[in-house]
């Protein structure tokens, strides 16, 4: 495979003494290496982070009422929260242990990938449909970073079929297929180690998995169930250097960031990758596009690996590659944006299970101002729905 990258301002000596010191090695065989769990001065919450820095916490701000609410996935509990971001209230629904990602129909339907299988919801009546065990043999139910079970999700455009990825300790992931329609599945292939991301092409063609350990993209094609791995390590196989999140772009290719370091925009299609530098300096995970697909949110939790900076909140115009660095007083995981775009909403519960914490950070994105609200039980994934 061939990588197209333009020059970003580092030298490879620094690279190199910055992983060293951050301790990132690769282990072999089949489980491909895992992160080391950041330590306090790694991942800063609010703390440590230097107040001449962070922004103003205002937790008696005011956020202005809108017609939604958020969706978010209780990670260290068995339920999903339907929670209303200017009262703070959090209605709770069981869905299956340990839930990890939702995938949205525009129907309304949700679909959240748990250690236990996938939970169908109907969001307008709080309602869960159904629970479909997964293929795989998932074993005991686990909490935490490292739990068999579902990952990333996502649904197909026209609403007919899910797509999950679902981890499997001391074997390969799988990327299991749920027909909506006959709430079966009906089919799975082999992907990358520990899916935390699975993507769909904007014709519903294709799938992508971003395999977090194995440092690569996974193109499936679900109608003849085959697939083709991309390799996609710009900054090499460091223990912190790996992807996590994607979001496909309107040409087709796929957005994935680096340690506040560099964009990755990947043609599936090719494997070839161009790296545009980014300028947070800092550990990337989750991300979203507002809803005018014109800006990208990119979640930055602080030191680790070649990343050397503070948690922050990078707001990416997508056409010009000009970039806002908001800064943060706390590590998040996931981030979703209001419909008209002056919000967004980040989740404390990192996938790291020591160094997240319960609850949510607002930010206005038109000042650069927080609010926290206290939600239980590590909130992970998010989504916006109506009220």
């Amino acid at each position: 495979m061939r990588c197209k990258t333009i020059k970003i301002t580092c030298t490879i000596a620094a690279i190199g003494l910055i992983i060293v010191l951050a301790g990132c090695q690769l282990k072999s065989g089949a489980e491909a290496s895992s992160e080391p769990r950041p330590t306090a001065a790694m991942l800063p919450n609010s703390s440590t982070v230097e107040a001449a820095q962070a922004p103003k916490v205002d937790n008696n701000a005011s956020v202005k009422s809108q017609s939604f609410n958020l969706l978010l996935t209780n990670s260290a509990s068995g339920y999903i929260s339907f929670l209303d971001p200017e009262k703070g209230t959090q209605d709770k629904l069981d869905v299956g242990k340990s839930p990890f990602g939702i995938a949205l129909a525009s129907s309304g339907t949700a679909y959240i990938s748990t250690a236990e299988g996938i939970a169908v919801v109907d969001t307008k009546q709080r309602k869960r449909l159904a629970l479909i065990p997964y293929q795989s043999q998932i074993g005991p139910v686990q909490y935490g970073e490292y739990r068999p079970g579902g990952m990333g999700i996502a649904v197909s455009p026209d609403g007919r079929y899910v797509y999950v990825g679902v981890y499997l300790k001391g074997k390969p992931s799988q990327l299991e297929i749920l027909d909506t329609e006959k709430l079966v599945i009906v089919g799975s292939v082999p992907v990358g180690i520990r899916p935390f991301d699975v993507v769909v092409s904007k014709d519903g063609h294709e799938v992508y998995t971003i395999d977090h350990d194995s440092y690569s993209v996974t193109a499936v094609n679900p109608a003849a169930l085959s697939t083709h791995k991309l390799d996609v390590a710009p900054f090499g196989r460091g223990g912190f250097e790996k992807p996590h999140y994607a979001v496909v772009r309107e040409d087709g290719r796929l957005l994935l960031p680096y340690q506040g370091r560099g964009l990755v925009i990947l043609d599936p299609k090719t494997g070839e990758y161009e790296t545009q530098p980014l300028t947070g300096n800092t550990h990337q995970e989750g991300l979203a596009l507002t809803q005018d697909g014109k800006k990208l949110l990119i979640v930055g939790n602080g030191a680790a690996g070649s990343a050397t900076g503070k948690p922050n909140l990078t707001v990416l115009d997508v056409a010009t590659m000009a970039e806002q660095i908001i800064p943060l007083n706390r590590v998040h995981q996931m981030v979703a944006s209001s419909p008209d775009g002056r919000w967004a909403y980040l989740t404390g519960g990192v996938t790291f299970a020591d160094t997240g914490w319960d609850g949510l950070t607002i930010v206005d994105l038109s000042t650069g101002s927080t609010k926290e609200i206290t939600v239980s039980d590590y909130p992970l994934d998010i989504e916006i729905i109506p009220n």
